[in-house]
């Protein structure tokens, strides 16, 4: 209806003029144009008021508008929120895809035993040498040490348990190599850990924790302190266990004197004692750091030598000063 009035406004000022046309002088004429030109502005005022929202109307238009604007951004914050979620989610499931993959074993054919903690393998068609990850068992083959209070006992048992044996590898969240070149895993045979065998018998003692290879420390530590309390092995000996290695000293110290009665029941006539040479003083030496110590070509120091200290011993491995 309002479109019907829009138009009759518009064109009946034409009609009129274009009817009477030739009857108008230039006056009428002028008139005639001035009309038309009046209605149609007049017209296109109608139709802009008639469209013109009332303040009612643009209130809820505002509001519409407004709503329309800040709905993407709620959906946006919705979304971020969801994303975030799902990256939590995807970290979740990553995480647990990693400890399905660290709790997944491989299979090797046990080349040689070397010592209490580190074994040869075969595996991948290619020989490699695999240290035991956290435990240490005393030495049997150390150019200093020689051979440690338990190191063969440890040594024979991972022998009797290993040898010829097809055991199971299980990395944690990597597997090395150490700086010896030796590939780092938790070993397994006949579905049984050997660390903890070992720890369980004295025969090995928690140490080289280095983050992030950690997974089974707290579960060690625990068996370890069963052994401790029970004094079994390593830990049957005050002071020879410690953080920092074996104290092979502290064994010597005490080791029990031969008895009297003993020495009272020996038939065999014994020998004109020798003189003994009167033992000189060990001299103290100390090495501020490791340059002084190879200035004095003493590096690499052992523990147990003159001039070795912890604070020199950065890996903690019983050698100072070793580069």
């Amino acid at each position: 209806m309002k479109l019907i009035k829009i138009l009759g406004w518009i064109f009946l000022p034409y009609i009129m003029v274009f009817v009477d046309w030739k009857r108008l002088g230039k006056v009428g004429k002028r008139v005639g144009a001035a009309w038309a030109i009046l209605a149609l502005i007049i017209g296109v005022a109608g139709r802009d008021t008639t469209n013109k929202p009332s303040p009612s109307n643009t209130t809820e238009s505002a509001n519409v508008t407004s709503a329309a604007v800040n709905s993407p951004k709620t959906e946006a914050v919705s979304s971020s929120q969801t994303v975030t979620t799902d990256q939590q989610g995807v970290s979740a499931s990553a995480t647990d895809v990693n400890t399905t993959q660290n709790t997944q074993r491989i299979q090797a054919k046990v080349l040689e035993v070397v010592d209490g903690d580190t074994i040869k393998i075969k595996i991948n068609d290619k020989e490699e040498t695999v240290r035991f990850l956290l435990v240490d068992t005393p030495e049997t083959k150390h150019p200093k040490y020689g051979v440690q209070p338990f190191g063969k006992e440890a040594s024979d048992f991972t022998k009797q348990l290993l040898t010829e044996k097809t055991v199971e590898l299980e990395q944690d969240v990597n597997n090395g190599p150490d700086k010896y070149g030796r590939l780092l895993y938790y070993i397994y045979v006949d579905g049984k850990s050997v660390q903890e065998q070992l720890l369980e018998k004295g025969l090995a003692r928690v140490a080289y924790v280095y983050v992030p290879n950690v997974k089974y420390v707290e579960q060690y530590r625990k068996i370890q302190e069963q052994a401790q309390k029970a004094g079994v092995g390593i830990w049957s000996i005050e002071n020879y266990a410690q953080e920092d290695g074996y104290h092979s000293d502290v064994v010597k110290k005490n080791e029990p004197e031969p008895s009297k009665n003993t020495v009272a029941t020996q038939t065999s006539p014994k020998p004109n004692p020798q003189p003994q040479p009167t033992p000189q003083p060990v001299q103290e030496v100390y090495y501020a750091n490791c340059s002084e110590a190879k200035a004095a070509g003493a590096a690499p120091l052992y523990r147990g030598e003159p001039g070795y200290r912890e604070k020199l011993d950065r890996d903690k491995d019983g050698v100072a000063c070793e580069k």
